[in-house]
């Protein structure tokens, strides 16, 4: 595995392959996570409102995801559609899911 050059993620190596970006580097888009997940955008607005999925925000209150809130939201958007889960519905899965079933 190549090595790490400080904490921006990026390998010494260049050319292919040669950097990592780290799970929860806020990197992505609204847009480009709608469409590698074809979520509506208005459903990760409500998503952000309700805090299941709370995006880093650029200067321009744009929302920037990391890899591991697109894991998370590809979970969410399966409940959603899928199996036709509600957004409070989705919250208390996602709470059983994480261990804090219990109050």
């Amino acid at each position: 595995m190549p090595a790490k050059n400080g904490k921006n993620g990026r390998s010494s190596k260049p050319g292919k392959g040669g950097f990592h970006i780290a799970a929860d580097e806020p990197v992505f888009t609204s847009g480009v996570v709608c469409q590698l997940l074809s979520i509506p955008i208005w459903v990760l607005k409500q998503l952000d409102r309700e805090n299941v999925v709370r995006p880093s925000r650029r200067k321009k209150s744009g929302r920037l995801y990391s890899r591991r809130e697109l894991d998370k939201l590809e979970q969410v958007w399966f409940y959603m559609k899928t199996k036709r889960v509600n957004v409070q519905g989705v919250k208390v899965i996602l709470e059983l899911e994480e261990g804090g079933g219990g109050k």
